[in-house]
């Protein structure tokens, strides 16, 4: 398991309690030493925050998917509104929980990440490229740019 977290006492307790759940357990704090780890080496699931110095949690996303790396990514962010939510899904991400969280829900939603397993290939949807959103009568509409 890769925690990227810029957070270090958060990063330690969550790194601490998924060691006691069974997980190992790698920490980095910036988003370009957890896109380094995540690109080379061999992880069953990354918790990802979104604000992270160096590379966002967005933009590591975005380039794991694009080097065709499908590690199943949970995004764990105090970013909550919709849209950051909605941007991050659609960049990759697998899951999304707001902190402060559950800790509880935290490791359920790993384990149902690892469940579900990494696909071999590709998945069939197209990637989006950036997010873009628009409005239209008062409802928000959600436009996609694929590749």
């Amino acid at each position: 398991m890769l925690v990227i977290e810029d957070e270090r006492g958060l990063a330690a307790a969550v790194a601490r309690g998924l060691g006691q759940e069974g997980f190992t357990v790698d920490v980095v704090h910036d988003g370009a030493d957890g896109l380094w780890n995540a690109v080379n080496e061999p992880y069953d699931a990354v918790v990802l925050d979104i604000l992270l110095p160096g590379l966002s949690g967005y933009e590591v996303i975005r380039r794991l998917r694009a080097a065709r790396v499908w590690t199943p990514v949970l995004m764990l962010t105090a970013k909550d509104g919709e849209y950051d939510e909605a941007d991050a899904l659609d960049l990759g991400a697998d899951d999304y929980l707001r902190k402060p969280c559950s800790y509880i829900v935290l490791v359920a939603c790993l384990r149902a990440l690892l469940r579900r397993g990494t696909p071999a290939a590709r998945p069939s949807w197209p990637p989006v490229t950036s997010p873009s959103t628009r409005h239209a009568a008062g409802v928000s509409v959600p436009t996609r740019k694929y590749t």
